[in-house]
């Protein structure tokens, strides 16, 4: 298929993609703003090309087993980041697929709490089916993590608890509540193909107000997930301490994340739950201005199908709220086409609310990428390889 940018071009490109598949080692470094499951398939599939690809996960999520860990030890979420370090873990015989096994276990969520705490303990003595499995020395570092967890974790709620969450939990605490040396470790024991970091290290929480004036803190109720859609769609996001007060609170990326985003050869707002992922990770102090300093092609991939955040808005209203957040560090100084130069969309097979009106998109600044991204196994969704060769190809 032809699409037009500056030049002809061809997407997929077929030689492209064959020498990324021939050295994942070199591959580029594509770098996603996101967060949750969206991106699950994709970072998978990106792991047969690159080796290098970059993902800054929001840590705020306030629902399900994350809110537990969360009220808890009043810390960040974690459970997205170690969704995302396990889609981009080798699963094969080199990467240690029985601490892969490890980590994807939960709990059971029926079970009395002395059933729950005896499974904890026999996972702590290394006696547990799934630990007894690993090697030496891994098995010790992660009976470690087990048994420190154990003596913090007091009347913890251990119903459905994730064991990779459980074992990142233990690493944050006594790492003197840095995530870094957990997640260094977790991806060695993994074999993880790429780069995971939160955006900030705080324990922090969503916040929004809506148009009808409802003011909302905390990511679980704005996803739709555990409780109903908005009832009005979303006027302004922002971070707020904690969730009982939805005063804002500014906080600024550390000069690691400056410096995993200046590496970047392609910068992707990708698809997903557009404020509680995409959005979200743009509200601390300094991202817009790197990714405005760094010199690599910046593109947004819309949602195709419904995403009840975007309550309200079509296409082009997307497309300027993005913006905005991207220049809020210095909205005088920081240009359009220095933090987004295209929209990735399929217009003859996505949905896209308000349809797709070129000539007021190009108004914007952008410029149009339009090829097959919807399958006929897919529709109405993205097809993730389809979305993964498009990606590798404009690198």
């Amino acid at each position: 298929m032809r699409i037009r940018i500056e030049r002809e071009a061809r997407l997929p490109d077929m030689m492209k993609l064959e020498r990324y598949r021939r050295t994942p080692d070199l591959g580029p470094n594509v770098l996603f703003f996101s967060g949750g499951t969206a991106l699950r398939e994709i970072s998978s599939e990106l792991t047969h090309y690159t080796h290098n690809s970059i993902h800054i996960i929001t840590p705020f999520d306030s629902g399900g087993s994350s809110a537990t860990i969360r009220e808890k030890f009043k810390m960040l979420a974690v459970g997205d980041i170690r969704n995302r370090l396990m889609a981009l873990a080798d699963k094969s015989i080199l990467g240690n697929p029985e601490i892969f096994e490890l980590f994807a276990y939960r709990l059971p969520k029926e079970a009395p709490d002395e059933d729950l705490r005896a499974e904890l303990e026999m996972l702590a003595s290394g006696k547990h089916r799934l630990v007894r499995r690993i090697t030496a020395p891994m098995r010790k570092i992660i009976r470690n993590h087990f048994l420190e967890f154990i003596s913090l974790m007091g009347d913890f709620d251990l119903r459905g608890a994730s064991i990779g969450n459980i074992i990142l939990t233990a690493g944050y605490l006594t790492n003197r509540r840095h995530l870094d040396p957990v997640i260094y470790i977790f991806s060695k024991l993994v074999e993880v193909r790429g780069t995971v970091r939160p955006t900030v290290n705080k324990d922090m929480h969503l916040a929004a107000e809506l148009e009808d004036g409802t003011v909302i803190v905390g990511q679980h109720l704005l996803t739709g997930k555990e409780t109903g859609p908005i009832t009005s769609p979303i006027r302004k996001m922002w971070l707020a301490d904690n969730l009982n007060d939805p005063a804002p609170c500014e906080v600024e990326i550390r000069s690691k994340l400056k410096k995993q985003i200046k590496r970047a050869e392609l910068i992707c707002y990708p698809l997903g739950s557009f404020y509680s992922s995409v959005i979200a990770n743009l509200l601390p102090r300094g991202v817009g201005t790197t990714i405005s300093e760094t010199r690599c092609p910046k593109i947004y991939i819309p949602n195709t199908g419904v995403d009840p955040e975007l309550k309200g808005l079509r296409l082009t209203d997307q497309i300027r709220r993005l913006l905005y957040y991207l220049k809020r560090d210095n909205p005088q100084e920081i240009r359009t086409e220095d933090v987004l130069n295209f929209i990735l969309l399929d217009s003859a097979n996505g949905i896209y609310p308000g349809g797709v009106n070129k000539k007021e998109i190009h108004k914007t600044g952008i410029r149009v990428i339009d090829c097959a991204l919807v399958s006929e196994e897919s529709a109405p969704l993205i097809d993730q390889k389809l979305l993964s060769q498009a990606l590798l190809s404009l690198t």
